[in-house]
């Protein structure tokens, strides 16, 4: 199972930190600090070596979260494309699938045949290949224009960066095959359009869909597992404050999250073993680990294949560029 993050293959069109509160919503936003103009390949020399920038701004305004399909030969990522000249651009991030070039030797040296996958107009996150299905993707989606007045993303009036946690958020099911951005190719897999439902992954088998809900709490976010054999669904992380971005370990006995249950408005990461009934069901988790605990945001964990250590993007050195770091998991 490889990381399925690209370091430094996407663009990132903004830099921010956690900071201070919307007076709307009880989630936080990000106080936003300018650009510091620098070229990446020299700043990152010797730490990351041939990079390969896979999206500009030539063709997106911005574009973000991409992961690679179990086979390595497609990816899928949000992003928001250029309008047309004296067009305005879309509010909210659209889903992208690509299929990844490479050269007679086997290195990716960009992407081709663009396709959304989503709706017009509607908000979209966290893409997500089926590990078993090759065709499959899941990824967030309000199918319909969400009723949030507010979109993602640098909030001028307020210098602040905003998520979003739309109630239509929902997990959508859809098959590459037959994908053409209508609401009409996405099957909804978890949620009725009345609580956010995003930030998906499968276990490896493809039994287990992993995600975050605001399910009957309007505050905070609880990881949750839905298991497609038996059609049950367990809320298997429950605390104070926001859990989310939740990955399985390669073995699937284990799952990876973020969480800022401390309420200070960083993240901190988490381990924990998973708990299983005698049908191979997850029903809970049997032990918590914190890997964290510090007053930085730490973002993004994901797992090396072998299951030992994370991944992941932390603001430990300074809000104005997150880097990358290690931690034994």
């Amino acid at each position: 199972m490889r990381i399925p993050f690209m370091l430094a293959a996407v663009t990132i069109t903004s830099c921010a930190v956690f900071g201070q509160n919307d007076p709307q919503s009880s989630h936080p936003t990000l106080t936003a600090h300018p650009a510091i103009p620098t070229d990446w390949r020299t700043a990152e020399k010797g730490i990351l070596e041939d990079c390969v920038q896979l999206t500009f701004s030539e063709k997106f305004v911005k574009a973000g979260e991409s992961y690679f399909s179990p086979d390595d030969s497609k990816i899928i990522f949000q992003a928001v494309e250029k309008p047309k000249d004296g067009a305005a651009a879309d509010e909210f991030y659209a889903m992208f699938v690509a299929d990844v070039v490479r050269d007679a030797k086997g290195n990716i040296t960009g992407l081709s045949n663009y396709k959304r996958i989503s709706p017009p107009g509607s908000a979209n996150t966290c893409g997500w290949f089926h590990p078993t299905q090759p065709n499959i993707i899941t990824f967030g989606s309000t199918v319909t224009k969400p009723t949030e007045s507010t979109p993602p993303g640098f909030q001028r009036a307020s210098n602040s960066y905003r998520w979003m946690f739309p109630k239509e958020m929902r997990i959508v099911r859809c098959d590459l095959t037959k994908a053409d951005g209508s609401p009409g190719s996405l099957e909804t897999l978890v949620g009725d359009g009345n609580a956010y439902r995003a930030e998906d992954s499968f276990s490896p088998d493809g039994r287990h869909l992993l995600y975050c809900s605001l399910e009957g709490n309007k505050e905070d976010g609880d990881l949750y597992v839905y298991d497609t054999v038996t059609k049950n669904t367990h809320c298997i992380v429950k605390a104070k404050g926001y859990d989310g971005g939740p990955f399985f370990s390669p073995d699937g006995k284990r799952i990876c999250y973020r969480s800022d249950r401390r309420g200070d408005n960083n993240l901190q990461l988490f381990v924990a073993d998973l708990a299983f009934n005698d049908n191979g069901e997850i029903v809970g988790i049997e032990r918590e680990y914190q890997l964290t605990d510090d007053l930085n945001v730490n973002w993004c964990p994901f797992w090396t294949h072998d299951g030992r250590h994370l991944v992941y993007s932390t603001s430990a050195l300074g809000h104005e560029n997150y880097e990358i770091f290690v931690c034994d998991a």
